[in-house]
């Protein structure tokens, strides 16, 4: 299948050629990609390996077409007048030749029938009977020549009248398609005369400049263009309705001392003791006590300086719509960017940013009750969005083989390691160990499509996470990112869809909800809201916030059925007790939005260290040229990068394809630090970590690393 036939295939289709083909046993072979999983069951092993061979050959053959399409994306350039020339050439040479073709099907009808004639006046002649049977013989061969040429002339004119009838759609197809591309131009650069001529009246009403008033008007102006863009989207942006579904319940604070209530609405009601909120152990009081700059941790273990700030961000111009407008529909991973629309960190780096908040995992330790342990699960989850609301910038996308490491053991009581596992699609596995008692790992292929518009992001894979002690298992997938006004305006980033939490030990959950910006919402934008329930679906607490702000915690004393809603679903109302901030934003550093605007945090992932690994992402250079605000040279080294990458990946597919024909197994890449393993909580066929890298550091062992840089 084509790249276009793929992207809308039914459900529950794995594109084979980014697929991990492994076999289980002598009969099983487990196929996966990205998030999605399926175990086969052969009769015998022998028709397993005709399976499994049949597989790999069809993995080859994709792989193929999908360079072979890619290349040819990767190297288009907008439409000119001189391209357009050249097909129009192409076209007018194929109707000339096939012109010709007919010309010669006319001379040689017309050719066959005189020389036939002539034959029939020479037998008519009175010649010696030796001369005769010779002239009878040529009229034979003749009439065999006739007769060929008969049939020549049938297949050509056949073969005309298809070629005249393809050339047809064909032309038809090219202008429909010409059509449709110059029509979405037009579009966007019609919307983005619109919105700048809204950003000028916006600019230019009255009481604008007049206090808190006009801080309103303000932001209501710059939100319009959200409520204009979702009145065409395609069935992939459901997400963007205007009107969203009321909160399926409703939260009362109550009064400890008097939380009881009278009445028949109380039916049912599951009830908590508010005591148990005062008297708990100090493991909530502290939640929100400490920071990255201001932690006690930090100022009692000043083991190494960090660095604050780094070089201010170059204000260079470039024409966004140029490079963009070629771009729509395609894969983001695939298309060629300039570091101008980049931040100097890799995706490794960004996802080792995760761990900024690593202290509501220590405090979640501590906690004796699963579901109270549950609220410092989800306020992580949340957490690690914080970062997102003003970073509108890509990340650098890692090289095959790129790791990235960070050791806060001394520090934090953590050590991360992150590895590029895959590259199409784009896949990183994570990994850190926490000697205050927890664990967590990942693997997690990010999808992203260009839209004009907007751009989605669509991480996949599971997030898992153990308590050492408890044993507690949660497993959650993160929520869609959407970066808005590609094209003009300013970037806004927001975080839609739903995060379930589940423990597999205790079978507790928490239902996470990240409302998308709604421009007749009245409810406080990027809010979030879930309740964690047991596992008989008793709900405990109620969590509240925002996913760029802080997240909020409340005990529930009460619950009961409120009202039934116009759409005829029944609420619940939850009666709780005060609520009490689980986790809130550190504030930016000084002179962020020349840095990018980096947190604390992010200011020192890519700060120079040694004793890392060769492969590590600090040693990118074209990342360091960027951060040291040499662009230029960035982008000459990010070329150079890419071409050594694909080169490596040709040499890859045709060792592949050469192991295929002589009938050998053949492996592909293979993670350095992490290997493949079928998940059991999940079924999925993810990376997980098996040893060697921190050893292999104490030695300064690097001699397994790949040359990637």
């Amino acid at each position: 299948r084509t790249q276009a036939e793929m992207a809308h295939t039914c459900r529950g289709t794995i594109n084979l050629s980014t697929a991990h083909i492994d076999t289980e046993d002598s009969c099983n072979i487990v196929l996966s990609n990205g998030g999605r999983t399926y175990h086969l069951k052969a009769n015998s092993e022998v028709e397993r390996q005709r399976w499994v061979t049949a597989l790999e050959l069809a993995k080859a053959k994709a792989i193929r077409m999908r360079n072979n399409q890619s290349d040819d994306s990767g190297d288009e350039e907008p439409a000119s007048q001189s391209d357009k020339g050249e097909l129009h050439g192409t076209l007018k040479t194929l109707s000339s030749k096939l012109e010709d073709l007919s010309t010669c099907n006319e001379l040689i009808a017309k050719h066959g029938a005189a020389l036939q004639r002539s034959l029939s006046e020479l037998e008519n002649l009175k010649l010696p009977a030796e001369s005769g049977e010779k002239l009878k013989a040529v009229n034979e061969r003749a009439t065999l020549f006739r007769i060929t040429s008969n049939a020549m002339i049938n297949a050509c004119r056949d073969f005309l009248d298809l070629a005249e009838t393809h050339s047809r759609k064909w032309q038809r197809a090219l202008q429909y398609e010409r059509e449709q591309r110059i029509r979405l131009e037009e579009t966007i650069e019609q919307l983005a005369k619109q919105h700048n001529s809204l950003e000028r009246a916006c600019r230019g009403a009255p009481g604008l400049s007049s206090g808190g008033a006009g801080i309103a008007n303000t932001a209501k102006g710059d939100v319009q263009s959200a409520k204009g863009e979702a009145s065409d989207e395609d069935e992939e942006t459901e997400y963007f309705d205007a009107m969203e579904d009321a909160p399926a319940f409703i939260t009362v604070t109550a009064d400890p001392k008097h939380h009881r209530r009278s009445g028949s609405n109380l039916s049912g009601a599951s009830e908590g003791h508010p005591e148990d909120w005062n008297l708990e152990d100090s493991v909530f009081e502290s939640s929100n006590q400490t920071s990255y700059n201001e932690s006690t941790c930090k100022d009692l273990l000043p083991k190494k300086r960090r660095r604050t700030r780094i070089p201010d961000k170059p204000n260079y111009s470039l024409n966004l719509w140029s490079i963009m407008k070629n771009c729509i529909g395609k894969e983001l991973s695939k298309i060629p960017m300039p570091v101008n629309f980049n931040e100097p960190l890799s995706m490794l780096q960004r996802l080792s940013e995760d761990l900024e908040y690593h202290e509501l995992l220590d405090k979640a330790v501590k906690c004796e009750s699963s579901t109270e342990q549950m609220c410092f699960v989800a306020a992580f989850s949340v957490s690690s969005y914080s970062t997102t609301v003003h970073r509108t910038a890509k990340p650098f996308n890692p090289l095959l083989g790129e790791t990235y490491e960070l050791d806060r053991l001394d520090e934090f009581g953590f050590r991360s390691l992150c590895e590029q596992v895959s590259h199409h699609p784009p896949a990183a596995a994570h990994h850190v160990y926490s000697k205050r008692g927890w664990t967590l790992w990942q693997e997690i292929t990010i999808a992203s499509k260009f839209r004009g518009k907007y751009l989605s992001i669509m991480p996949l894979g599971a997030i898992h996470l153990e308590f050492h002690s408890s044993g507690n298992h949660y497993v959650w997938r993160k929520v869609t990112s959407t970066v808005h006004n590609i094209i003009v305006g300013k970037l806004w980033i927001d975080q839609s869809g739903e995060i379930e939490i589940v423990n597999h030990k205790s079978k507790d959950k928490c239902q996470l909800k990240f409302t998308p910006y709604s421009y007749f919402s009245r409810d406080v934008p990027r809010k979030v809201t879930g309740v964690v329930t047991d596992a008989d679906g008793k709900a405990h607490y109620v969590m509240s916030g925002t996913w760029d702000e802080k997240m909020e915690c409340s005990k529930i004393v009460q619950s009961s059925h409120g009202s039934t809603s116009s759409e005829g679903k029944q609420k619940t109302v939850y009666q709780t007790l005060s609520p009490k901030v689980l986790w809130k934003k550190y504030p930016l550093p000084e002179n962020a939005e020349n840095m990018y605007f980096f947190s604390d945090l992010a200011l020192t992932l890519n700060e120079p260290e040694d004793r890392v690994a060769p492969t590590d992402s600090r040693l990118r250079p074209d990342q360091r040229l960027m951060e040291s605000g040499r662009w230029d040279e960035a982008n000459v080294e990010k070329q150079r990068l890419e071409e050594k990458q694909r080169a490596v990946r040709r040499r890859r597919e045709a060792e592949a394809v050469e192991a295929l024909e002589e009938g050998k197994d053949y492996e592909g890449y293979i993670p350095l630090w992490f290997e493949r393993k079928v998940d059991p909580m999940t079924g999925e066929l993810i990376c997980v970590y098996k040893g060697g890298y921190w050893e292999a550091k104490d030695k300064q062992d690097w001699s397994m690393c790949p040359d990637i840089f």
